[in-house]
């Protein structure tokens, strides 16, 4: 009889779990505030960085929402929202990266093409100043992952259209916790790709910068598959090792 390999859990994913437990039996309802992110380390004992990346996947669930400058709410949901298994909500798997690349080529490709048309001087300033960031986070996953989601809501917000703007923010959460695993491969692996994924992100802004519209949504088709193909080995590398 062959028996399944258990994976030791993530001290996030366990502070995920407590969170998402105490949502679904009614311990936290919608409206409620989270405490800071340093009264949850100390709360659960724990570095800042998983509960920031705890927050990060609930927010990805659609359970809370982050509000600039005032903190984490509990958000209102559905019963089919608090139904699904964590395991799938966390985004781990190669259907649900899948199917976020898919929808990520759709509207991105095609915001990428709209900003070029209408990118102002400020959105180029927004764009520019997230790759700088992503330039200097020098194998720091948390700032590299921060900087290159910037980049991509940056060029979202530049095609001046607030529903695009809108649809690709629903999907930040998800595209956030895609992008971590990215970085964390991408910084485990050569340092030429590092360097390979901010050229491919450079190459976007310089076809924005220039208006040529089909530069700039090809670049970011080419770039969003090449993270699909880093994605996918990696999960069937993790397959193999499993067996």
């Amino acid at each position: 009889m062959k028996y399944k390999k258990i994976k030791p859990k993530k001290i996030y994913e366990e502070v995920t779990e407590t969170i998402y437990e105490m949502i679904r039996t009614g311990q936290l309802n919608p409206g409620d505030k989270l405490d800071s992110v340093q009264q949850l380390a100390e709360n659960f004992q724990v570095g800042r960085s998983a509960i920031r990346e705890a927050l990060s996947a609930l927010r990805a669930m659609g359970l809370v929402e982050m509000k600039q400058g005032e903190g984490t709410y509990i958000k209102g949901f559905g019963s089919e929202q608090i139904a699904f298994p964590l395991s799938t909500a966390i985004l781990m798997n190669i259907e649900d990266v899948a199917n976020l690349m898919e929808v990520r080529k759709i509207i991105e490709s095609g915001a990428a093409a709209s900003a070029a048309k209408k990118r102002t001087a400020e959105n180029l300033e927004a764009m520019k100043a997230a790759l700088e960031e992503m330039k200097e986070a020098n194998g720091n996953e948390e700032l590299g992952e921060q900087a290159d989601l910037q980049f991509h809501l940056a060029i979202a917000a530049a095609s001046n259209n607030q529903l695009l703007s809108s649809l690709l923010d629903h999907v930040s959460g998800l595209m956030q916790e895609i992008m971590k695993e990215t970085w964390r491969l991408w910084l485990f692996s050569k340092q030429t790709t590092t360097e390979k994924l901010f050229d491919e992100h450079m190459k976007i802004y310089k076809a924005i910068y220039n208006q040529d519209e089909n530069a700039a949504s090809s670049a970011m088709l080419e770039h969003l598959g090449n993270v699909e193909d880093i994605l996918k080995r990696y999960f069937e590398e993790t397959k193999k090792n499993e067996k």
